[in-house]
C-alpha cells in the first residue's frame, strides 16, 4: 500500500494543471540598483490580471532601496503577489529546473548581480534562479540600471547575452508621447511584457509618423 507522502504527492501531481493550460508562472527578481519605479510598475500591472502567476525574489539590498525610490510597501506587495521569496531561501520553486514557469524578469539588475549571474555563481535564490533559466533555456531578462558602463559590465552583458539571456537596459523611449513618470515606466513594462509574450495595452506600437494606433 503506498505510503502517505507517496499519497501525498500523487495528490499534488493531480492538482497541478499542465503548463500549457494554465495563467503565465512569471518570476521576478529586485536587486539592489536604483530604479525601482520600474518594479513597482511592473508588479503592480502583473497584480492586476489574473492570467499571470508573480514569483517575486527580493535581495535584501533591494529591500533598502524600495524604501528609498518607490511608494510600495513590502507588505502590501506580498498581499498583491502570489509569493514572495528571499535572496536566502536556495529550497524555493525558482532554484529548480524541474519547476516549471514562462520566464524570469531581474528588475531592476544591479551590476553586482549581472556579474554573478553572468559567472553562474549561485550564491542566492536570484543568481540561482536565473541560472536555472540558462540552462533550461527558459527566457531570462535583465533590467540593467548603470550609466555610465565599465569593460566590465559590458563584458558580462556579453557573457549573459552568448548564455541565452536577454539584457534590455532601463532606456526608455518618447516615442508614444507620454513622457511623465507613468508613461516612462510604462514603456519599459511593454517592452518586458512583448519579451515574455504577454499581450498587454500598456504603450500604443509604434506604426510610424502618422501611423494608426495597433488594431485600429
Amino acid at each position: 500500500m503506498p505510503c502517505q507522502a507517496a499519497l501525498s504527492y500523487h495528490e499534488k501531481m493531480k492538482q497541478t494543471p499542465p503548463i500549457s493550460t494554465r495563467t503565465k508562472i512569471i518570476v521576478v527578481a529586485l536587486t539592489g540598483a536604483s530604479g525601482m519605479p520600474y518594479a513597482s510598475h511592473l508588479l503592480k500591472y502583473f497584480a492586476g490580471r489574473d492570467d499571470i502567476q508573480v514569483h517575486c525574489i527580493i535581495s535584501n539590498a533591494a529591500h533598502r532601496v524600495l524604501e528609498l525610490e518607490s511608494s510600495i510597501h513590502l507588505e502590501k506587495m506580498e498581499k498583491d503577489i502570489y509569493q514572495v521569496y528571499t535572496e536566502k531561501d536556495i529550497a524555493a520553486p525558482p532554484a529548480s529546473g524541474s519547476w516549471r514557469h514562462d520566464g524570469m524578469v531581474v528588475c531592476p539588475c544591479s551590476m553586482s548581480s549581472l556579474a554573478g549571474i553572468a559567472h553562474g555563481l549561485g550564491s542566492n535564490l536570484i543568481h540561482r534562479a536565473a541560472d536555472v533559466c540558462l540552462k533550461e533555456r527558459r527566457k531570462l531578462i535583465l533590467v540593467t540600471r548603470e550609466t555610465p558602463l565599465n569593460l566590465i559590465h559590458i563584458e558580462n552583458m556579453a557573457t549573459v547575452t552568448r548564455a541565452g539571456g536577454v539584457i534590455m537596459p532601463a532606456c526608455p523611449g518618447f516615442y508614444h508621447g507620454q513622457t511623465g513618470m507613468e508613461g516612462i515606466t510604462a514603456f519599459m513594462s511593454a517592452r518586458i511584457c512583448d519579451h515574455l509574450d504577454i499581450d498587454h495595452q500598456l504603450v500604443i506600437p509604434w506604426q510610424g509618423p502618422g501611423g494608426l494606433p495597433h488594431g485600429t
